[in-house]
């Protein structure tokens, strides 16, 4: 990572809850202090296209876009996604990646086949990568819907902050009503 400043991006398709996750990124890094910079770009995010989130954070940070070729962290919801996003990272930048595939809208009309072996393709690009089954550890904490704190719990181990910023940052953006399931899928994303 850049000594001055660590740059995140959050991919995947609408309604994965990216927006949230780089949410609760972003407070966490000012809880500790930091100066945080954010960008979103919503691709038809109601209908399942795509949506990608830049976060930045360092003491001082001007642009809220990460330069291509100096992402530290890619922090993938979806495969294909992720795979899109690769060439915006750094040479020993870390990929954490949902293994959860969602057939974009030209192989739901039969125009093309969702590719094969992206796992495969990531683990050949980037040395630092976590494949995680977000889904199934967020049924383990009581909804399927917080899988995107999982993989933010995954997320929160190769970055430099304490367990108790991230809980704060949790309480701080989540509703109360579902703060308790988000915690233990926090906790189980960090557990790996």
């Amino acid at each position: 990572m850049n000594s001055q400043i660590t740059n995140i991006l959050l991919v995947g398709v609408g309604g994965q809850g990216i927006l949230l996750a780089s949410e609760i990124l972003s407070e966490a890094f000012m809880l500790a202090g930091h100066d945080v910079k954010k960008s979103e770009i919503h691709g038809m995010s109601q209908r399942g296209g795509s949506v990608v989130s830049h976060v930045r954070f360092g003491s001082q940070v001007f642009s809220p876009v990460v330069p291509e070729g100096e992402g530290d962290i890619l922090f993938g919801f979806e495969l294909l996604e992720t795979c899109r996003y690769l060439p915006l990272l750094r040479p020993g930048a870390s990929v954490i990646a949902n293994d959860f595939r969602i057939p974009p809208p030209s192989v739901l009309l039969g125009q093309a086949l969702y590719p094969e072996g992206l796992v495969e393709s990531i683990r050949s690009q980037v040395s630092d990568f976590l494949l995680v089954d977000g889904l199934k550890l967020a049924s383990e904490a009581g909804n399927p819907r917080a899988a995107n704190t999982v993989l933010l719990g995954a997320v929160s181990n190769r970055l430099p902050l304490p367990e108790e910023i991230w809980l704060r940052a949790l309480e701080k953006m989540v509703p109360k009503k579902a703060l308790d399931i988000n915690i233990k899928a926090f906790a189980l994303g960090r557990s790996l």
